[in-house]
């Protein structure tokens, strides 16, 4: 058994017959070699984190492109949005001045006197304007609503029972939801004390029954 000393070192094997330099030489590789593991692991941690960091790098660069896309489909929608209002407004701004036109066609209409090639070129007006979106409203006897009539004239009638449109002075126009013009129109409301009366005549009829039968 070999018993070691105490406060020595163990040398690496040599060689018997070897030279100086080849003893250092040796002690050295020995060096080198037990340095080598150190050496290794820290290559590895600094591989990791340049990893980590490119994995970082890479979550960051995803996000602002995932926000950028968002931005841009946001801004494609506004100015799809933009087009479409601008275009909506064009075509009123259009038609509005088509509208007294369109009105000298319809009285002619009325009295008559559409005829010819006037009465050609007025029905291929109506039909661009109708292919643009345009829309008439406003008939007699619908209900008055202020939003979509104008009312020029006024006037009581015992046959309504709430304001009526009696008479359309002007066809109203619009465009989808978009009122051009609103229907300026006459209107009528229920004769004041008209109802009061149509019911004094049961309140009598029953009264002159009570009578009859209590006698």
């Amino acid at each position: 058994m070999t018993e070691e000393t105490p406060g020595f070192e163990e040398k690496p094997d040599v060689p018997s017959g070897a030279t100086p330099d080849d003893a250092a030489e040796t002690v050295e590789n020995s060096t080198e070699e037990d340095s080598a593991a150190p050496a290794g692991d820290a290559t590895d941690v600094a591989l990791l984190a340049q990893l980590d960091q490119a994995r970082t790098a890479l979550t960051e660069r995803t996000g602002d492109l995932q926000r950028l896309q968002a931005e841009y489909q946001n801004y494609r929608r506004r100015v799809e949005r933009d087009r479409v209002t601008v275009k909506e407004i064009a075509v009123a701004s259009l038609l509005s001045e088509l509208l007294p036109v369109l009105d000298d066609v319809g009285r002619a209409r009325d009295h008559g006197e559409l005829v010819g090639g006037f009465k050609s070129v007025a029905e291929s007006l109506e039909t661009v304007v109708a292919k643009m979106g345009l829309q008439q409203f406003g008939k007699e006897g619908e209900p008055f609503d202020p939003t979509i009539h104008e009312a020029l004239m006024h006037s009581y009638a015992p046959d309504v029972t709430e304001t009526t449109c009696v008479a359309i002075l002007q066809p109203g126009y619009r465009i989808g939801e978009r009122t051009i013009r609103p229907a300026r129109v006459a209107v009528a409301e229920p004769q004041p004390g008209a109802q009061g009366k149509a019911e004094e005549p049961e309140g009598s009829d029953k009264s002159d029954k009570s009578e009859k039968d209590s006698e």
